[in-house]
């Protein structure tokens, strides 16, 4: 999967998430860190990526604008984890939510839940 990493996840993720078989890029090795939210989202949705974040206001985004796209996964209790433990959820998880996330899809990965939401949401 084609997977864009927003600047609150560790860019030590790529390397992980690459040998775990996904085309991964984080917006600071583009130079985008910074960046407002929606900037973000239009830059996973024009480079067909799904957003991976622990900023839950890429959700609100989507949801406030009826958007179709782009995917978006939240990492959710996460963030305290090492970067090898997230990486592995992330990986052991996708494969079984890609229909959703090529449909659109919001899906929260929680220390053992997970949610899906097709967009659009609302």
């Amino acid at each position: 999967m084609r997977l864009l990493l927003d600047e609150n996840l560790s860019e030590k993720l790529v390397p992980l998430l690459v040998a775990g078989g996904h085309d991964v890029t984080h917006v600071r090795q583009l130079g985008l860190a910074g960046t407002l939210d929606p900037d973000v989202l239009d830059l996973a949705k024009r480079d067909e990526r799904i957003l991976v974040s622990a900023d839950t206001d890429f959700g609100t985004l989507l949801a406030r604008t009826r958007a179709t796209s782009p995917s978006f996964v939240l990492i959710r209790r996460l963030v305290g984890r090492r970067v090898h433990e997230i990486a592995r959820v992330v990986i052991d998880n996708l494969g079984d939510v890609e229909e959703d996330l090529l449909a659109g899809a919001v899906v929260v990965f929680g220390d053992e839940t997970m949610r899906i939401r097709r967009l659009p949401i609302g």
